[in-house]
């Protein structure tokens, strides 16, 4: 069984990348080029999520959705997103109907 910890983990790493040496590190690569090449590629995982839920094995799926959380973890740690405020949002929508969740976000 794997730790559920390992998002925590692996964002404490992406996040401990900012200002190392592009050459080494494709995370600092990452960043060195900016948020709008960090969002292209959480965009170009999420396709390659979507394409392989329709068509591949879930093996396949497991392994792009990892790709595709590693590069929301990029993106969160550009931002200066805390994963603990997501999980905290999460949490607080616990228990309640996704349709009433999105209304309540929509009549704001």
């Amino acid at each position: 069984m794997t730790d559920t910890h390992i998002l925590d983990q692996l964002y404490a790493v992406v996040n401990a990348r900012k200002g190392d040496d592009p050459d080494q590190s494709y995370t600092a690569r990452l960043f060195a080029k900016g948020t709008p090449k960090i969002a292209q590629k959480l965009g170009e995982e999420a396709v390659e999520t979507v394409i392989a839920a329709l068509a591949e094995s879930p093996e396949n799926v497991a392994s792009e959705s990892a790709d595709l959380l590693y590069h929301l973890m990029v993106l969160w740690a550009d931002k200066g997103v805390d994963p603990a405020d997501v999980w905290a949002i999460l949490a607080q929508r616990q228990g309640i109907s996704g349709l009433a969740e999105k209304a309540a976000r929509t009549d704001k």
